[in-house]
């Protein structure tokens, strides 16, 4: 098994044996899943927070604002449409951000 201060070792050297691309893949997931576990209290403990109906709650370390906000969002492609906007004026004025990158996981089949 490869420690992470190794892992990070061969991440600087750009050398992946098979070994290490086992133990990203595996790392990953474990952190995934304890990141679901987390959310999944917060979301309970933000909604008990929110059902409670008060602007603020203090705890012993710790205090919690409940704020309500409202996001307008304008679909100015659509407008742009209905308005007869040329096709090459609506490229024109948009943007493509940044390529990223995602990683999807999924349990293995393992088959006996």
């Amino acid at each position: 098994m490869t420690s992470l201060r190794d892992f990070n070792q061969i991440i600087n050297a750009e050398i992946f044996t098979p070994d290490d691309l086992t133990y990203a893949v595996d790392t990953l997931a474990d952190i995934r899943a304890q990141i679901a576990e987390l959310k999944a209290r917060e979301d309970t403990f933000k909604a008990v927070l929110i059902a409670a109906g008060h602007a603020a709650v203090d705890g012993t370390a710790h205090r919690a604002a409940v704020i309500t906000e409202e996001r307008t969002i304008t679909d100015w492609q659509t407008i742009a449409t209905k308005l007869n906007a040329s096709r090459q004026l609506i490229t024109a004025h948009t943007t493509t951000g940044a390529p990223f990158y995602k990683i999807r996981l999924s349990a293995r089949k393992v088959t006996s």
